[in-house]
């Protein structure tokens, strides 16, 4: 491996010879700083003085470090000590479309100008730390955050993450990458330890993380709720200590989830620089003023003072608190930012537009002609309900928010738009106290779906609007989904629905995949996400066909649930407690079998494929030119696309990599490479991608070293896992 260990030395060495003079100043300003700082001072600025900042020091000039929810958008203020709205009429935000949408996009531009766009809003806000992104691993359906992350494969998250990160701290904002790590379910998130082998960590758990660490050059790092070796991972010996800060050489804070802190000795030793929301749960349960009695606050005090342990475990979380100062609040360059712009605006839906996966198109239902002047139906709670709010810590003010409704409306001026809400969820939606909407409707299930059906049988089109929300038990922090099929009795309505009506087009809300029995009978399905602020208007691009739809799938949807890795109550939930600590157990058996890699291996064939993605054109994939058949530092991997249709639009192209003769059980094939290249009809374009030995290799866990073995490696080149176009060999 010494040939990849040369390469990035080299591609990094001049970046770092042309900021080290920076570096060097900040590193100088942390040793004056410490030396001036009292006892008393260096235990304040390592915990929190209130629900989302730390305290500073006031007499050297060094402000109170300030934290806000990310990361679809900046969190409304809190009162100082509860998670109550301060009820100010300044703090509504842009909200940006979910982490799932922007995974959908495979776009690193994109990514990188989600991350500018929502730093800008930070810094107006005076903010210094956006608590996001989160790039925990979809391992199950179920988990309750998986529309706050960037899928099921490692590669695909890490190179969406890191120009996210850039993107923010490019506004003076440290970006706050979260879970770290292991945090797969909400169900018993503070206290289930996870038993996983050393190769899975590292090969599914670790790469996002990695790769915002050293590629995207994350300021701070978000423990996680849940244990890994038996410790809590927000003060974890392994995870921490010697993973992130040894070996991959993080020099940013470690903070803490909030109450996700346990141990005072743990704490001193295992990794965490800024303690928050120890005495709350993480949501909503409070003891007021007790930052003193934090584990990082007094009791570390008094052990300091008794001499039974030194100062310099306490230095060292001061510097890396200090560093992140100096990186944001304390740069120097003054960032304005900038809040609720008109360029916000459209960045929000750009990358809405570039997320929204259409998912099936039969017949040519989609798109429909914007100049349409017959009768459109819209039928479904979503259509109306608004989604900034709820998902927990992810609920947003919004400034705005067009519903799914208001946006067809618009869309088709000539056109009858029609609602029929066909049935009824939520019927009230409150958001910390700062919003409350009430869309209680009177009329009983049956009324609804009957109404319904007496609307769509003189419709030119019928739109259905569906999936989950951000309510509790959906897709919301704190608590898993409680089934894979759809709430609120959607399926039987949109299986009589497509009976009745063989174009029902059907938009699918959800961070998550979902059953989709009646999929036979429905010719058109569209993945839509939680889309922000310009929900409406974006998924009105798509149905016109002013956009034409490019996302793909960030993750598989399988038929049913039975199809998924989890087999066993071991795996998830996990085993209930027997012993006095009340911690559960859980075993990753599944190993690397996450995800497409589980569907591959055990021949199961999903409902849609990860990576799947159509559009309203057609793409031919020439055949792979490589820059060398035998890997020495990397290999270029070249193939011509062209638009073979008659509308301009985008095409992602996916690189796998399939190692054909292993010493250890391997998947069938792997994400190792994409590139997203747009063209007008006829147009041909060379998209590249590049792998190195690194991207050949498996972890060992008994060297704990990267292995690339010599042989044969297959290269595979297509629209989506399950939709190979082109292939070649290359040879280590």
């Amino acid at each position: 491996m010494h040939s990849i260990t040369a390469l990035v030395a080299s591609l990094i060495l001049p970046i770092a010879s042309s900021c080290c003079s920076k570096q060097d100043k900040i590193e100088k300003r942390v040793d004056e700083l410490l030396s001036q700082m009292t006892l008393e001072e260096k235990i304040g600025i390592i915990h929190a003085q209130s629900k989302f900042s730390s305290r500073g020091v006031p007499r050297l000039g060094i402000p109170d470090l300030w934290t806000d929810d990310g990361p679809h958008g900046v969190r409304p203020e809190t009162l100082w000590d509860a998670w109550s709205s301060a009820l100010q009429s300044n703090d509504s935000c842009t909200v940006y479309p979910s982490l799932t949408c922007l995974a959908a996009t495979w776009d690193r531009d994109l990514a990188e100008l989600y991350g500018s766009s929502v730093g800008a809003e930070a810094r107006y806000r005076k903010k210094a730390v956006l608590l996001g992104p989160g790039v925990n691993i979809m391992r199950t359906p179920l988990c309750g955050r998986n529309f706050e992350y960037m899928g099921e494969d490692p590669y695909l998250s890490g190179e969406i993450a890191a120009p996210y990160v850039r993107g923010v701290q490019s506004n003076g904002v440290a970006a706050c990458v979260k879970h770290y790590c292991l945090n797969n379910q909400e169900f018993k998130r503070h206290n289930v330890n996870v038993n996983v082998d050393d190769r899975t960590l590292y090969e599914i758990y670790l790469p996002a993380f990695e790769k915002a660490v050293k590629e995207g050059g994350a300021w701070s790092i978000m423990g996680s709720y849940n244990l890994y070796n038996e410790q809590h991972c927000c003060h974890n010996e392994i995870t921490i200590n010697k993973i992130l800060k040894g070996e991959w050489g993080f020099d940013g804070a470690l903070i803490s989830d909030w109450g996700g802190v346990h141990n005072t000795d743990e704490a001193i030793h295992n990794g965490v620089d800024l303690e928050f929301g120890t005495g709350t749960n993480g949501v909503d349960i409070n003891t007021k003023n007790n930052y003193d009695k934090y584990y990082l606050a007094l009791p570390y005090y008094n052990k300091i003072k008794s001499g039974e342990v030194g100062e310099d475990e306490l230095n060292e979380k001061c510097r890396r608190v200090l560093r992140l100062m100096l990186r944001t609040s304390m740069d120097g360059k003054y960032y304005f930012g900038s809040m609720n712009s008109p360029e916000h605006s459209a960045d929000a839906r750009k990358i809405a537009d570039g997320g929204i996966v259409l998912l099936k198109n039969e017949g040519g239902v989609l798109p429909i002609c914007s100049e349409s002047t017959g009768k459109i139906v819209v039928l479904g709670e979503n259509a109306i309900k608004p989604m900034a709010v709820g998902g927990s810590s992810s609920s947003l003010k919004a400034r705005y928010e067009i519903s799914f409704l208001d946006g067809i409306k618009a869309a088709f001026p000539n056109a009858e738009v029609v609602y029929e809400r066909a049935y009824q969820g939520e019927p009230t939606i409150e958001g910390y106290n700062y919003s409350h909407y009430d869309i209680t409707d009177p009329r009983t299930p049956e009324q609804l779906l009957s109404d319904a059906i007496e609307a769509v049988k003189d419709a030119d089109h019928v739109i259905f609007i569906g999936g989950l929300n951000k309510a509790v038990k959906m897709d919301c922090e704190g608590a898993d989904r409680l089934q894979y099929g759809l709430p609120y009795g959607q399926d039987e309505i949109i299986d009589t629905l497509a009976t009745l009506r063989k174009d029902l087009i059907f938009i699918n809300v959800s961070g998550s995949p979902v059953a989709m029995p009646w999929i036979g009978k429905v010719p058109a399905v569209l993945q839509a996400w939680y889309l922000g602020s310009e929900t409406g208007n974006a998924m009105a691009d798509v149905l016109t066909g002013s956009v034409n739809p490019s996302g793909k799938l960030p993750f598989t949807f399988p038929v049913r649930y039975e199809d998924c890795p989890i087999k066993t109550e071991a795996q998830y939930p996990g085993i209930a407690p027997e012993n006095p600590k009340g911690i559960w157990e859980e075993v990753y058996s599944e190993g690397v079998f996450v995800g497409y890699r589980w569907y591959e291996a055990n021949e199961i064939k999903p409902l849609f494929a990860f990576g799947h993605g159509l559009s309203y054109t057609s793409f031919e994939y020439g055949k792979i030119s490589l820059s060398s058949k035998k890997m020495h530092k990397s290999i270029t991997v070249s193939v011509p696309v062209t638009n073979t249709g008659k509308t301009a639009g985008a095409e992602v192209v996916q690189l796998y990599v399939s190692d054909r003769e292993s010493s250890v059980v391997r998947p069938v094939k792997e994400l190792k490479g994409f590139g997203k290249v747009y063209l007008e009809p006829g147009e041909k374009k060379v998209v590249k991608m590049t792998i190195t030995p690194r991207d050949l290799s498996f972890f060992d866990s008994a060297s704990h070293s990267w292995v690339a073995e010599k042989g044969e490696f297959e290269i595979l080149v297509g629209a989506a896992s399950d939709d190979i176009r082109c292939r070649e060999v290359i040879y280590l």
